[in-house]
């Protein structure tokens, strides 16, 4: 993994070492201005996407291994999946040294892609409860996942940002072992707030939840989501991919998808 990564450009110094001490203690990593160049090109395609799509948007996301479709609509949100298959302009998504760097001090240079999908929490939506990405609490070190937000909008105060408590990875425990609520504000919680072009990388594994929507447009995000090279991935990119989306696709490449 290291001699792939390599090649596609990540060194040791590609994260500087504050970086990766903010990313251990806190448990995410903001990424400024990752994406400025692209950020018009994929608010254009994910548009495209969705209305050519429809109400089958998303539906990748609960096919079952076989292929049977389970449509299941995320309340108040306009979901894409399967991104990989739909157009190299996503491919940054997978491929940015930078994002492969933090992802890779996160698994410990053991991962792949597990899925990568766009989210637009909608006008008054959006809350969740807090969670974790995992179905079980892991000791601290043992992380299994790790995610980037794709900032498409400013993530604000009033349109939803995802709220993070910091430190909570390190804390082997799942919110909803130890909560009452998992809706209620945790005293401390932070939002994740930036300028579109930003990246957010954050360990799966730290209490995090989306907010409530409150302005009057949709905010838009794209979720790179990896995960440890043995566990499955949400999207299986050897099923759902196809052959004339991998064609011309560099070997390095394809060996972060599983493809």
């Amino acid at each position: 993994m290291e001699d792939i990564l390599r090649s596609l450009g990540v060194t040791a110094n590609t994260l500087l070492e504050s970086e990766k001490s903010f990313l251990d203690q806190k448990g995410y990593l903001p990424l400024k201005g990752l994406f400025v160049d692209q950020l018009e090109q994929l608010r254009k395609r994910t548009q495209t996407l969705l209305t050519e799509e429809g109400d089958n948007a998303g539906w990748e996301l609960e096919a079952a291994s076989k292929g049977a479709v389970q449509n299941k609509k995320d309340e108040g949100t306009d979901r894409l999946s399967n991104l990989v298959d739909k157009g190299t302009a996503f491919s940054i998504c997978y491929t940015h040294p930078r994002v492969l760097a933090a992802i890779a001090h996160v698994l410990e240079y053991d991962f792949r892609l597990s899925s990568l999908n766009y989210r637009a929490s909608l006008p008054g939506h959006g809350l969740q409860p807090l969670h974790v990405d995992w179905k079980s609490a892991v000791d601290a070190g043992d992380y299994q996942v790790c995610n980037s937000i794709w900032l498409l909008d400013d993530f604000t105060g009033q349109n939803g940002a995802t709220r993070i408590v910091p430190g909570s990875h390190l804390w082997s425990r799942r919110p909803q072992d130890v909560l009452s609520d998992t809706l209620e504000d945790h005293a401390d919680q932070i939002p994740l707030l930036g300028k579109a072009g930003t990246v957010i990388i954050f360990n799966s594994h730290i209490w995090h939840g989306g907010t409530k929507n409150n302005s009057q447009s949709p905010r838009r995000a794209i979720h790179s989501y990896f995960c440890r090279r043995h566990q499955p991935q949400q999207t299986n990119q050897e099923e759902f991919v196809r052959p004339q989306s991998l064609r011309g696709m560099p070997e390095e490449v394809r060996y972060l998808l599983d493809a």
